[in-house]
């Protein structure tokens, strides 16, 4: 099976860690990766923004880029929710480029079929179900089935888990003194839990909620799922 990492911008700008982490990881379960270097950004941004024709562009690219691969993985629910749900809106993708992308907690339960990956992660952990795997993605309990099966984490549950952390892309911009009344109540929950860390499977809401963290003083820290797995 040839499978390409589809990285995205914030991982390849701001998280560089999380793509070695998803390269450390599916390397260590035996996937052939490549990562082709013409990938660009997917255009969920420019979507999101109220310019469709460039994101169309950009969506024509990805299904060029990423045509010959019989997989695309992806550690970014949002990005990989932009190509499944609106790649096929914007652009032809005759060969199913969209349909074979997948979010990295997808491609490893479904796909590959594994729970345990050998992860040595200790600590406690609880996780927040970004939006658009939870809702367009409907990732459901992938993620979390994958941090049971980590030896050294104890998985603490979040308390209205469903409910957004305020960042929303442009929203967080646009709408900035709701997106951090958001935020705060997200960080509370987090907070309540005790847990060392908060995790998640979309780095944008990551940095959301660690530049929240940060700014309160508080000791927990935000993780991706990829890190903790790729430990």
């Amino acid at each position: 099976m040839t499978v390409a990492l589809f990285v995205t911008c914030l991982a390849d700008t701001l998280y560089p860690a999380v793509g070695s982490a998803t390269v450390r990881l599916l390397e260590r379960l035996g996937v052939g990766l490549e990562f082709p270097r013409a990938q660009t950004c997917c255009g969920q941004l420019h979507l999101n923004a109220g310019f469709p024709d460039v994101a169309a562009t950009l969506a024509r690219r990805f299904v060029d880029v990423f045509d010959r691969y019989e997989a695309v993985v992806s550690p970014s629910g949002s990005c990989a929710a932009h190509v499944r749900v609106h790649v096929p809106e914007l652009a032809v993708d005759s060969g199913g480029v969209a349909a074979r992308t997948w979010e990295l907690s997808e491609f490893l339960v479904d796909r590959l079929g594994v729970s345990d990956v050998g992860s040595a992660f200790v600590g406690s952990l609880t996780y927040h179900p970004t939006c658009h795997s939870l809702r367009l993605l409907e990732v459901g309990e992938r993620p979390e089935t994958l941090l049971r099966a980590v030896p050294g984490v104890e998985l603490r549950p979040l308390a209205e888990a469903t409910e957004c952390c305020g960042f929303g892309g442009t929203f967080a911009i646009k709408n900035a003194h709701v997106s951090s009344a958001m935020l705060v109540d997200k960080l509370r929950r987090v907070e309540e839990t005790g847990a060392d860390a908060v995790c998640a499977c979309d780095a944008s809401c990551l940095l959301h909620i660690r530049g929240g963290l940060e700014r309160r003083g508080s000791p927990v820290r935000a993780v991706h799922l990829a890190e903790v797995l790729a430990s």
